[in-house]
């Protein structure tokens, strides 16, 4: 649906920490994590960085949430 929008030349502002929103194709990301506000790159985010960490080595988050360690 937001493609077909897209298409049609709509634009959206759209607050979210969802790796999967924030990889739409051609979206500008903008920071508001620090001062000045920023256009920041996909890969730059933190919640990015962390998803992907999760997903390499979830044993290793699980035995820190679950106090295996």
């Amino acid at each position: 649906m937001i493609a077909d929008m897209v298409a049609e030349d709509a634009q959206f502002v759209i607050a979210t920490h969802s790796p999967i929103l924030l990889a739409y194709p051609g979206a500008r990301i903008v920071s508001f994590d620090e001062l000045p506000v920023r256009v920041v790159e996909y890969s730059e985010l933190e919640g990015v960085r962390l998803v992907r960490e999760f997903l390499a080595a979830p044993e290793r988050y699980l035995h820190r949430i679950l106090g295996k360690d």
